[in-house]
């Protein structure tokens, strides 16, 4: 796993039986989605029942991990003492489904070159047992 320049350290996320998947499915070195066994339909955060077709089937199951950039920000102001500024948070919006997006920072992206419609694919940050995903350019997109 590779170090953020963003931050030495992370706020550990509240992990529970319901988004364990998310934290720490990167193990395997893939994003993991809720996902609906009845209509397909990808859901995030994961609820206990699809919010498309009410169906109690569902069940995390790993993505592509490519997405697009679809809104960002360059952060200039610290807002922990390690921080390195500036840095990016961008929302990326996965390509399985258009409507499943995460805010992300993107570490390995020269600033200047992170724009709207940036083809993006998952990497992870390791801390202990949880794998922070992370998206950057895509090979060949910068």
């Amino acid at each position: 796993m590779t170090y953020s320049p963003v931050s030495a350290t992370r706020q550990r996320p509240i992990v529970n039986e319901l988004n364990a998947h998310f934290w720490k499915g990167g193990k395997d070195g893939k994003l993991h989605i809720g996902q609906c066994g009845a209509c397909k339909h990808w859901i995030h955060p994961y609820a206990l029942r699809c919010p498309k077709c009410h169906s109690a089937d569902v069940a995390p199951q790993p993505v592509s991990g490519r997405g697009t950039v679809v809104g960002f920000s360059v952060n200039h102001q610290a807002w922990a003492p390690d921080l390195k500024l500036p840095y990016v948070v961008a929302l990326v919006e996965l390509e399985e489904q258009a409507d499943i997006r995460l805010l992300t920072n993107m570490p390995r992206t020269p600033i200047e070159q992170v724009r709207i419609g940036l083809p993006v694919t998952v990497s992870f940050e390791q801390h202990g047992d949880l794998f922070y995903p992370e998206f950057d350019a895509a090979a060949g997109e910068v």
